[in-house]
């Protein structure tokens, strides 16, 4: 239990606006590879900032319809908040697609400052 009561601290400090990271141990395996390299983008996408599934994209080395497979990939995350998917939105600015709802991941976004357009 003592592993939930630090992640629990860690989202209690996040949504204080206290902390920016979260230093959470990870089951290896998890997901197919293709899903683990789309996970590593999300958790390198800076506090604050917020990219496009198609920067995700090209990141992973996906193109075209792969955008939509990055989508899949993003949407079967099981670490909402702790790897960072409300940090994605539509090329256009819009907010597309999140598991907890649109709603919250605009208020993650907020608590982030807004979480303007910006490179990763």
């Amino acid at each position: 239990f003592e592993a939930f009561t630090d992640v629990a601290r860690q989202l209690e400090a996040y949504f204080a606006g206290r902390s920016t990271r979260f230093d959470v141990p990870v089951a290896e395996g998890l997901g197919t590879e293709f899903q683990r390299r789309v996970w590593a983008v999300l958790e390198s996408i800076p506090y604050g900032s917020t990219v496009s599934y198609g920067e995700v994209a090209a990141q992973v080395g996906a193109s075209g319809a792969g955008v939509r497979a990055v989508g899949t990939a993003i949407g079967r995350n099981p670490l909402l908040v702790v790897r960072p998917c409300h940090r994605v939105i539509g090329a256009d600015g819009a907010l597309r697609g999140y598991a907890g709802g649109l709603e919250r991941k605009k208020l993650l976004l907020g608590i982030e400052g807004g979480a303007g357009r910006s490179e990763p």
